[in-house]
């Protein structure tokens, strides 16, 4: 994968992915396949966001792919569904205008290529990624932040860590496309658990001087994540696991729990 000249456009052998700001920190998606002209909406923030970059751009929507039902990720599904289009989201959740229901392990077709359906519920209990193996691509909605993860709106410790697991178990190249610029929060609570990291430090730093010239840091690479998000380290990592107080006989589930708590307290 190689990033073009524009701001909001990523090119790859197979797809093109077009990165749309909406709301206040929301990140909508467009995946575009030249080849076949199938065009898939991943979430929909904001319907008028996306009407008006597939008129630029002379695309038409063919898939809408919902990660989790929260109103800023399916809001625009039914202003959007027209003329063919096919909305594929999680089978347990209630989604407007779902046509295919889907469960982790399934593989669906877009353009010549597949996703498969990843589980990655705890956000919300339902909540799904779509993977494209093939094109070192993942789009995860709001189960992981570049340096985060979701809050833990309906699921349980034990979900959430086993999901957040099968990302990490993702190819380090695996480009990770998450729904929200939360990252400069995130690297501030990061630093809290794990300043001792040295990748870190300089990501945080990294980061910091991006959001200061106004630039986006998402997408992000799953083997940065690996290396710092700590989110996906309570099990590695003794100086997270000290910080948000684990104690001797904590399971890596319960101290993930201790992390997330740890963050919807954070007030750095």
């Amino acid at each position: 994968m190689s990033s073009s000249s524009t701001n909001n456009n990523i090119d790859t052998t197979a797809f093109t992915v077009a990165q749309l700001p909406c709301l206040d920190d929301n990140y909508g998606y467009l995946i575009h396949d030249p080849k076949t002209g199938d065009t898939a909406a991943v979430d929909t923030p904001d319907a008028s966001v996306y009407e008006k970059e597939l008129t630029n751009r002379g695309w038409k929507l063919s898939h809408i792919f919902n990660t989790h039902h929260h109103w800023d990720h399916t809001g625009g599904n039914l202003e959007l569904k027209k003329d063919g289009v096919k909305i594929y989201a999680p089978s347990s959740e209630n989604i407007p205008g779902c046509d295919v229901p889907l469960n982790g392990g399934d593989v669906i077709d877009f353009g010549n290529k597949q996703a498969t359906i990843i589980d990655v519920g705890g956000h919300t209990k339902g909540h799904i990624a779509y993977h494209f193996p093939t094109e070192h691509t993942v789009f995860v909605g709001d189960s992981l932040f570049a340096l985060g993860c979701g809050k833990m709106f309906e699921g349980t410790p034990s979900q959430f860590w086993a999901s957040l697991k099968r990302l990490r178990e993702l190819p380090d190249e695996t480009i990770v496309y998450c729904a929200h610029e939360y990252t400069q929060s995130n690297a501030k609570f990061a630093m809290s658990v794990e300043s001792g990291n040295p990748k870190l430090v300089a990501r945080a730093e990294e980061i910091y001087a991006k959001r200061q010239r106004g630039e986006r840091t998402v997408p992000s690479l799953m083997g940065v994540e690996k290396e710092t998000n700590p989110f996906l380290r309570g099990d590695i990592s003794e100086e997270i696991r000290k910080n948000v107080g684990a104690v001797d006989g904590d399971t890596d589930d319960v101290i993930f729990g201790k992390v997330r708590k740890a963050k919807d307290t954070f007030r750095g």
